[in-house]
């Protein structure tokens, strides 16, 4: 008699509230998404989505979501580990609040930008009369933006990672004589690089589709600060099909990221 090599899923049978429940469940999602389907312009859609506006939101949506994943790796890496690795005072405390803008509304994380790095802003202010650079209704605006909403899916995705990584690679490479720096970028880096390709893209997805904070400390300039979801917010008022066309298009895109990062976040059955 062969013996499994690995747990296995008990399959029960689910009561007809649950499967019920279940379905209405998923319909509250499926309907919006068919809905967008049925209103797409399916025979003008390259022309919608290759058009003058369309085509500036795009290339300001992935350049600004490229640069604000760029800033989360540089930042949210360290930051991760030292969350995951070190004990300091308050360490709860700033995990908190390094985590608070994926619950703070959107708006609000804008305004927080604003009071800070605006032109009168806490920072903001300082560095505008240093070095005459002023970040709100600008591209660097937009990162900012897109870097604070986002950069917390990073951190989360890689702590938890290494919260979870076996350290006795690291200690081997250690009494070796590799230094910290060469056991992180040697070892650990690799071990977690599954989890850090996974919380880039999230980053990435989530940069991608920022609204709030972005139209409230950067603006909605075409060209400038406008990106794919401030382009659908105009053009609901007067271009449907273009917005549904845009709409879709952030759809496909989101969708694609979650399927291809589905063995990260559910049991393979």
């Amino acid at each position: 008699m062969n013996e499994s090599t690995g747990p296995r899923r008990v399959r029960e049978s689910a009561p007809w509230p649950l499967v019920v429940l279940g379905i209405i469940g998923v319909a509250l999602f499926v309907v919006p998404l068919l809905g967008l389907a049925t209103r797409t312009p399916w025979g003008d859609l390259t022309e919608l989505i290759t058009s003058d506006v369309v085509a500036d939101a795009l290339r300001l949506s992935l350049v600004t979501s490229l640069l604000a994943t760029a800033i989360s790796l540089v930042l949210g890496v360290p930051l991760a580990w030292l969350l995951a690795r070190v004990e300091f005072p308050g360490r709860n405390v700033v995990r908190a609040v390094v985590t608070l803008p994926m619950v703070l509304p959107p708006v609000v994380g804008g305004a927080a930008l604003l009071f800070a790095f605006g032109r009168r802003g806490l920072v903001g202010e300082p560095l505008n009369e240093a070095t005459g650079l002023l970040l709100p209704f600008s591209i660097w605006g937009a990162v900012l933006a897109n870097t604070f909403v986002a950069m917390p899916f990073l951190v989360i995705t890689v702590e938890g990672a290494l919260s979870g990584l076996d350290p006795h690679f690291e200690r081997a490479a250690a009494t070796l004589g590799a230094s910290r720096l060469t056991v992180f970028r040697r070892v650990t880096l690799p071990m977690i690089a599954p989890s850090l390709v996974a919380g880039a893209v999230l980053t990435w997805a989530r940069a991608l589709g920022e609204f709030g904070a972005t139209v409230t400390f950067a603006g909605n300039l075409q060209g400038r600060t406008q990106t794919l979801p401030l382009a659908v917010f105009v053009a609901l008022e007067s271009n449907r099909d273009a917005a549904v066309a845009i709409s879709l298009v952030l759809v496909a895109v989101s969708l694609t990221v979650l399927i291809g990062l589905r063995d990260r976040w559910w049991a393979r059955t």
